[in-house]
Order: structure tokens, then sequence, then C-alpha cells
């Protein structure tokens, strides 16, 4: 008999209930459709019996029931590991290409059917500062992207983010402007996330600034998310992001923890939260199989 495909595409962007999805952050943006792909009969596509969207954090999501915590997160609140509520609902917000969000929930009726998870664009809030210099960036966003009243925190919060930060910075602080690393960086294109975190490690610099800028809003955001979910399941700080600046990210006088922290008077109810910094990147890969396992298991009823 024919062998049979099924496939999950984990995609970035609004999935649609007639398994369409479309990709905002590609130039112009573009549509993936499952049922299209399910009915192409070109080369290898003929033997795809299921193709099942999701979006790319439900991906991360799911992949975050894989996860070895020992050996592939950081406590980023010594004693997470221990506090986890294995009915609690659980979230991961990851930043990359992008900042995705999502959330997972267990019914406490019928515990064995396991997680489920949910798509969120959270990414996309309102992004608010938090100091005199971030309200001047949030000018500074505003004007460049016409938003007029508001930009996200994906404008702050990513690798695009990064270079939108420094840009700021440069800006306002042209005496500090290393012409080597600005001639670099203006030269990167779609890489210049990745020339002002290379350069994060330059004590003083305005790329480490920058970095620092990014983290403390990724704290903050991160933080609002553990508010509005209290994850008791555990909070996955995850994406390609998170490795690359644990640095910033671990320790309680960090950037990033000192503004997940600064909530005022419920400071004390993220003291319920198992906070967790995800330093491998293919949990989306591993989240797209277990729902394509799920899809397999649906069709053969």
């Amino acid at each position: 008999s024919q062998v049979q495909i099924v496939a999950c595409l984990a995609t970035a962007g609004p999935v649609q209930t007639d398994n369409t999805v479309f990709m905002t952050n590609m130039c112009g943006g573009s549509t993936i459709d499952g049922n299209e792909i399910e009915k192409c009969q070109d080369g290898l596509l003929s033997i795809v019996a299921r193709c099942k969207l999701v979006n790319d954090f439900v991906g991360q999501g799911y992949g975050t029931l894989d996860l070895d915590l020992a050996e592939e997160c950081v406590e980023l609140i010594p004693g997470s590991a221990a506090k986890i509520n294995d009915l609690g609902p659980k979230v991961c917000v990851g930043a990359g290409t992008g900042l995705g969000e999502c959330f997972l929930t267990k019914s406490s009726l019928s515990p064995e059917q396991g997680y489920e998870c949910y798509p969120s664009e959270g990414g996309h809030c309102d992004f608010v500062p938090r100091g005199a210099l971030e309200v001047e960036l949030l000018e500074y966003l505003k004007e460049r992207f016409g938003g007029g009243h508001r930009v996200s925190y994906e404008r702050v919060v990513s690798g695009r983010g990064l270079a939108n930060v420094y840009e700021f910075l440069a800006e306002k602080f042209p005496d500090r402007v290393d012409n080597t690393i600005h001639e670099e960086f203006l030269a990167a294109g779609d890489q210049q996330g990745r020339v002002v975190g290379v350069n994060s490690r330059n004590e003083g610099s305005l790329t480490a600034q920058a970095a620092q800028i990014m983290m403390a809003a990724y704290g903050a955001e991160v933080g609002n998310a553990s508010l509005k979910f209290i994850p008791t399941g555990g909070m996955f700080v995850s994406g390609g992001l998170t490795p690359k600046n644990i640095k910033l990210i671990q320790g309680m006088d960090s950037p990033f923890m000192r503004a997940y922290l600064d909530k005022g008077r419920l400071n004390s109810l993220l003291d319920t939260v198992p906070l967790f910094a995800v330093m491998t990147e293919d949990v989306g890969l591993r989240g797209a199989r277990v729902c394509a396992e799920r899809e397999f298991i649906a069709m053969k009823g």
C-alpha cells in the first residue's frame, strides 16, 4: 500500500478555521493553505494525506511538554521545578524573529487527556515604556512605523526589535556611535539584529544598552503574561534570543528579572509561578511532531 504522510506545519501567523494562515511577518504577507497542500499531486506532496496548520507558538507550547527541565532549561526563580502544579496552566513566551505567546490548559475533570495548547497574538499588544528613555523610544517608533498612538511589543522585543532600539539610540546619542559597528549594521539587511546582539558584550556601548533595553521590555511582557494567566504549571521563556542572551535574563539583578518582578502590589503573586528559560531551539519542531501524532490518531479513529 502507498505510504501516506500526516504533516503539521507550525507557521508564524494566526491560523484560520479553514486551515489557512496569513504569515504577517513575510514581506507583504503570504498565505499558506493546508487544504491545497493535501490536494497537491506534485512529487512527495502527493502522499500527504493530512496537512494540519498550527500557529508557530502552538508548536512551541506543545514542545514545552517534551522538555527535560533539568537538562534543557534554566530556573530563573530558584525552586521553580518543585513549584509546578500538574493541573495548572502553562504559558510560553519567546522572542526570535518575532515575539510569540501561547497558553496551555488541562481539564481538572479529565486530566488524563493532557494539555491543550491555544494560540495568542499577545506579542502584538501595546508596548508600554517603563522609564523616560523608553518614553522617547515609544515616540520614535510611533513616528517611524506610523502607529499614531501605539506600537507593539514585537517592535522592541525581537531580532528586528533589537535593531529598532539600536537605531533609536544611535540617533539620540550620535557621539557614542562606533562607526565600524554602525557601518556593519547598515550593511546587514535583515540581519541587523544579529549585528547588535554579537556586539552587545561591549560594555558601555550603544549595542549593549540596546540589548539591556530589549531584555527589560522582554521581562516586563513575560511578567504581564504571568499576571494574566497565573501559569502555576510553568512559564517558559523560549525563542532564539533567550539562550543567546541568557546573561541578561538569568539572575535576580538582570534587566529581564528586574522588569519581570516589578509588578507593584502583585509582586508576591509571581512567587507562585515556576519560571524557566528554555535553552534549546528545537521546541517548535518537537511540538509540530506532537500535533502530527494527534492528527494521525484522530484519522485512525
